[in-house]
């Protein structure tokens, strides 16, 4: 997934009020910057290296799929418990802690020597990930007030946007210089940059006395849950299709996922999703349109780099290129088109944006075999990142006013786990589509790009009835 976007879709989290000012606010900055950077990096570097991680470990069509979602489970799953950790024992000892997890596991992906090994690394990166993702913003929401604390967050995304747009250009020609292996070494500088400064420069808030106690039995549930589906859904996707195993499988998640609901239940507001968040229509609409818009976004980032390559002809380092304009053009038109929202209100930029992006989407079944960049890749690449770019600071203040200022971070860190999972789940529905080569893998890539107009409709119509059910005019 976008860098960017995920940026954006994160800064809801850092609410709250400054409680301790650091002396060295540059400094802290600089350290959430490097530790939450590995999470942006990471999800688009990989992409434009699933190619040569296929060919190397020599995976069995579907299995490539994994390497992405190995990532994005434990990330989705734990993202909520990492922040309600962060609050409970430290954001500073979470922060250090998921950075280490991070690095080590870098490193185990860099030395896997087959495809278990690669997996079982990409897993706890994810882990190490879900800590240090929510309790980075959460310190710059507790080290920041006023005006400072806008235009550190200001930076904070900006900063991934960057990250994002050099990350697969970077990946793209250690590829194709060195291998596959190097794009994961290439965290281990900033795993020691941000816990050094993290360690010297970020001060914790002693922890509150009496606060709940986490939610574990919710993150089991969860994870297995989103394991089981992901795997039914892989298998079911794949060559072999809906056996019996990828029924089961997917069947058991979903009886994983109402325990879920019970146990979320049963906890009231000591859950880690809350469910009297969704008392709100507006959430619901909102938790939908987020589903479908990043779950399509998710596909396109994975499938764009993949069949550039495997079909296009392209070399790793073009195919990271291909996404740039995205990060450019996301980076330069969300200020100016939040700022629209903020005149107008969220639900209008919401549907347009939605619409605009199902368009980009269509535009891409141009994309096949020698595939013209500018005439056959950019187009859709442009509208697409127009379109998000109308939809993401819109969807950041319509989360946060859809519930009350006691459940803002609860509403904002679910929204952004939804959008996580989302793209798992698209990227687990891909695993046939990877397996497959020449004009089969072209026409795979067409239907899902269909697919994805479906969804990014569906989150504009989504928007349009989010008016209707608050009652307010289209302005």
């Amino acid at each position: 997934m976008s860098a960017a976007i995920q940026a954006a879709c994160d800064t809801g989290s850092a609410v709250g009020s400054a409680s301790h000012p650091p002396r060295h606010p540059r400094w802290v900055l600089t350290a959430t910057i490097l530790a939450s950077s590995l999470g942006f990096i990471d999800g688009s570097v990989v992409n434009v290296g699933l190619a040569a991680i296929g060919t190397d470990l020599k995976t069995g069509a579907g299995d490539l799929s994994w390497v992405v979602n190995a990532y994005l489970l434990p990330l989705g799953a734990l993202l909520l418990l990492g922040g309600a950790a962060g609050d409970r024992w430290g954001r500073r000892r979470l922060l250090v802690l998921g950075t280490g997890l991070f690095g080590v596991a870098s490193i185990a992906c860099a030395l896997a020597p087959s495809l278990p090994w690669l997996l079982a690394g990409r897993g706890v990166q994810g882990v190490g990930a879900a800590l240090l993702m929510p309790n980075s913003l959460a310190i710059l929401g507790a080290s920041f007030s006023g005006a400072a604390r806008g235009r550190a967050i200001g930076i904070w995304a900006a900063m991934g946007a960057v990250m994002g747009a050099a990350g697969p250009v970077l990946g793209g020609w250690l590829i194709d210089m060195v291998g596959w292996r190097a794009i994961f070494l290439i965290n281990l500088p900033l795993v020691v940059g941000a816990i050094l400064l993290a360690v010297i420069f970020v001060k914790d808030a002693r922890p509150e006395r009496g606060a709940p106690a986490l939610d574990l039995s919710g993150g089991l549930l969860v994870t297995l849950g989103l394991g089981a589906i992901t795997w039914g859904l892989t298998m079911g996707s794949g060559a072999a299709g809906w056996t019996p195993l990828a029924v089961t499988m997917t069947s058991a998640g979903l009886v994983l996922m109402i325990a879920f609901l019970g146990v979320e239940k049963a906890k009231g507001e000591g859950a880690m999703m809350p469910l009297t968040l969704f008392g709100s229509s507006s959430f619901i609409g909102l938790t939908l349109l987020t589903w479908l818009l990043w779950g399509a976004l998710g596909a396109l980032m994975v499938m764009v780099p993949y069949v550039l390559i495997a079909a296009g002809g392209y070399s790793g380092t073009g195919a990271g290129a291909a996404l740039v304009p995205f990060a450019v053009v996301l980076a330069l038109a969300s200020p100016l088109l939040g700022a629209v929202a903020g005149r107008i209100g969220p639900r209008l930029p919401l549907a347009l944006g939605s619409l605009v992006t199902a368009i980009g989407y269509l535009l891409l079944l141009r994309l096949g075999r020698q595939a013209d960049y500018w005439t056959d890749v950019f187009p859709g690449i442009l509208v697409i990142a127009i379109g998000m770019s109308g939809a993401v600071a819109p969807l950041t203040t319509a989360v946060l006013s859809s519930v009350d200022n006691r459940h803002t971070g609860s509403a904002s860190g679910l929204n952004s786990a939804v959008a996580r999972i989302a793209g798992m789940v698209a990227t687990a529905l891909l695993g046939g589509l990877l397996g497959a080569s020449g004009q089969m893998l072209v026409r795979g890539f067409d239907a899902a790009m269909i697919a994805c107009a479906i969804a990014a409709l569906g989150a504009s119509a989504s928007a349009v009835l989010l008016i209707h059910i608050q009652g307010e005019p289209v302005r």
